[in-house]
């Protein structure tokens, strides 16, 4: 085989590999079925061969070669379209949603790790092609390390402290502390919430991560991470077992409520530290003049 034909090679496997690193299944359920995977390791070969091949193209000066990244650009593109409509889809059948703004991450976390291949490829590639084979390795496992690190955003846990709270019933309403969760009719309901909840308080590190928990859609996400973990009592038609977060206004501290499956409250506290933070909901009032004057 001549050195392109390896370079090639090598750029292509280290490209699958990550790819095949960065693919799971886990409580957020993507892919969830045996086509998903085809599709995305269909589309990760793909961008391997691509950044694997740009190392050839580049070294005989076929600059022209290099636009069929562009093209590849496009069509990754309409990974987050699918991946959007495919979760869009499903969401209308969750008892509890992972929402808008949670689903719109997936969607672009798919786009981007078919980039993260291309670069790990053509990293992988160049290093063989300019230093050879014990380089190359190095590159490899550098580049597929760089690449996972890079998919790991923030988590709730970065932000704001997740601690254990008590939960009670003013008459009919349900509270976690001060804040108001929602109201139960049935007294049969209220003891069985009484003997089977959990409540945790989300409270924020600064006011970025206060800003941040305001958002509807990371409250969300908190709630159906919960409940993907823990596992949910809701059902069709009953609104008393739904998980909620609501905040108090006040200190801008986030309840959460839940009556779960596996009433365990060191899981929980857990579960919800892990909840990624989602780019849509990221706000940095702290970052302006304006914010930071507001805040002393």
């Amino acid at each position: 085989m001549n050195q392109y034909g390896m370079t090639i090679l090598v750029g292509l496997v280290a490209g699958v590999v990550a790819r095949v690193y960065m693919l799971r299944t886990d409580y957020r359920q993507y892919p969830g079925y045996p086509h998903g995977y085809v599709t995305h390791l269909s589309l990760g070969f793909i961008a391997a061969a691509l950044g694997a091949v740009a190392v050839p193209a580049l070294a005989e000066k076929e600059f022209t070669a290099v636009t069929f990244l562009a093209l590849a650009a496009q069509q990754f593109r309409e990974v987050r379209d699918m991946e959007r409509e495919s979760l869009s889809r499903l969401e209308e059948r969750e008892l509890v949603p992972r929402g808008l703004d949670y689903i719109e991450g997936i969607a672009k976390v798919f786009e981007a790790r078919n980039y993260l291949v291309i670069g790990t490829s053509l990293v992988t590639g160049l290093t063989h092609y300019l230093m050879g084979w014990p380089w190359s390795l190095l590159a490899a496992a550098g580049a597929v390390t760089v690449a996972v690190r890079l998919m790991r955003g923030r988590v709730v846990g970065d932000i704001a402290t997740v601690v254990p709270a008590k939960f009670d019933f003013d008459g009919a309403t349900l509270k976690v502390g001060s804040v108001v969760i929602m109201n139960v009719g049935l007294r049969a309901s209220r003891e069985k919430i009484l003997r089977e909840g959990l409540a945790v308080v989300i409270k924020p590190k600064d006011d970025n991560a206060r800003a941040t928990l305001h958002d509807a859609g990371q409250r969300q996400a908190i709630i159906h991470t919960a409940a993907a973990l823990l596992g949910t009592k809701r059902e069709i038609g009953e609104p008393d077992w739904s998980p909620s977060a609501r905040k108090d206004i006040d200190t801008g501290e986030i309840a959460l409520f839940i009556l779960p499956n596996e009433p365990d409250m060191d899981c929980l506290v857990e579960a919800v530290k892990r909840v990624p933070v989602l780019e849509s909901a990221k706000r940095k009032p702290l970052a302006t003049k304006v914010g930071r004057a507001a805040a002393d």
